[in-house]
């Protein structure tokens, strides 16, 4: 429980631009009381600072900080998504406990610094070297507690190595056996740890790991708890060919046959999906979930954002693989390959025209949908989750009220955020 609080800025962004002498009322559950021109005395006055709620990360695996700086050299020519898989089930079969509760922490605190308040933790990584004992999955939540982010945990279902094939090597760290077991794991961690800061969601892994009959299973438990499903789909083309050749039918078209898409469910990447199944995607209310980083690190492809668009589908936005961590440079990138790809600017608008705003809604609202969370805007009744920049810094210096959203999207970075709030609970950074 933390103190009420009447935070006012020079600028604050509300209501879709940035505005003065706007008072944001925070209680003491760390949630939103009161928005607007209250004409309150501030406990908190923000001289030289603008207010924005804080980025919601809707993709990440955590433990794959690790790699950073791994595996960036060819010796043996160029690389791919698949030659990057076997550098991360090395570092998989050598993780011990301690190890893998560092390097998340380390994770989410640099997340927070970059103004993430909330992360949609995708876990699949869940035993210990030699017993199937579930034991990191306690270890990912407590780094996310002592990091001080709100985390969504994304407890993940991984059953088979590959279209009908038997998990082997590092993948046994990862192993749900059966629905039934993981799903009974699941009530007990809803039962443990949701709390004010901690969510549990699901995630199957991909129709790699998890058949559709088991994605059904945990569909339904989703929707009878009110909970979230994600998956990773559509990366790359080799998992297409392999969907098609068991199934008859791409991921994403199989998940249409089978009714397996609603509201509730985020598709990861779709890297390699036409524009007709985006059409369908969108009419289905799902979310779509894009890591351009990790994305343009793993030579994924480059995803039909403008067809996503077009569609009016929900895009977020992810860090993946945390081989960077920034939503900045996950916006940037969003656009910024479109506009090379396409030769065009302004890929990624709302109905305003406005770029950068709808680059920051991917960033916010569209994470807190994905993740099913009351957060991703300064509103009565969202999350006092807000992030502070320094209108008077070097990257910001100069901007107006109608210039400082694009000028931080697109130009600016950590630098200019001086403090991260979650649930009311300050972070300074210097």
């Amino acid at each position: 429980m933390v103190p009420s609080n009447v935070i006012e800025a020079d600028l604050t962004w509300f209501n879709g631009s940035f505005e003065p002498r706007i008072q944001v009322v925070t209680d003491a559950n760390g949630l939103i009381e009161q928005v607007g021109y209250l004409d309150l005395q501030p406990t908190m006055r923000l001289e030289g600072k603008a207010l924005l709620p804080g980025m919601v990360n809707a993709h990440s695996h955590a433990f794959q900080r690790g790699l950073r700086g791994f595996g960036e050299t060819f010796p043996k020519g160029a690389g791919s998504f698949w030659t990057w898989r076997e550098a991360m089930y090395e570092l998989v079969e050598c993780l011990e406990a301690e190890e893998f509760q560092n390097i998340c922490r380390m994770a989410f605190e640099e997340m927070l610094r970059q103004g993430i308040t909330t992360v949609g933790e995708f876990h699949y990584f869940h035993h210990s070297p030699t017993a199937p004992d579930l034991l990191f999955d306690d270890l990912v939540l407590a780094a996310a507690d002592e990091a001080g982010i709100r985390i969504v945990l994304l407890e993940t279902f991984y059953a088979h190595g590959g279209f009908g094939e038997p998990l082997t090597g590092g993948q046994r760290r990862f192993a749900t056996p059966d629905v039934e077991s993981f799903l009974n794991h699941v009530d007990q961690l809803r039962e443990k740890y949701e709390s004010n800061l901690c969510r549990i969601g699901l995630a199957a892994h991909s129709l790699r790991a998890a058949n559709p009959d088991e994605i059904a299973e945990l569909l339904a438990y989703a929707q009878r708890h009110k909970m979230v499903l994600h998956m990773h789909v559509e990366e790359q083309r080799q998992e297409i060919e392999a969907c098609k050749k068991a199934h008859g039918n791409t991921p994403i078209e199989l998940l249409l046959d089978r009714q397996l898409l609603d509201g509730s469910v985020t598709l990861v990447h779709c890297t390699h999906t036409s524009a007709k199944v985006i059409d369908q995607v969108a009419d289905t209310g799902a979310s779509i979930s894009i890591c351009p980083t990790t994305e343009g690190n793993l030579a994924d492809g480059i995803a039909d954002v403008p067809a996503m668009m077009k569609a009016n589908t929900s895009v977020c936005l992810g860090t993946d693989s945390n081989a960077r961590i920034s939503m900045n440079e996950e916006m940037r990138w969003l656009e910024y390959v479109q506009r090379v790809r396409q030769e065009k600017r302004g890929v990624c608008v709302g109905e305003s025209g406005h770029n950068a705003e709808r680059l920051f809604e991917c960033a916010t609202t569209a994470g807190a949908k994905s993740l099913g969370i009351k957060a991703g805007k300064i509103a009565t009744g969202t999350s006092a989750d807000l992030i502070v920049l320094d209108t008077q810094g070097i990257s910001l210096l100069g901007a107006t009220a109608e210039t400082l959203l694009p000028a931080f999207v697109l130009g600016a970075d950590r630098g200019s955020i001086t403090r991260t709030c979650i649930a009311g609970q300050w972070h300074e950074w210097r």
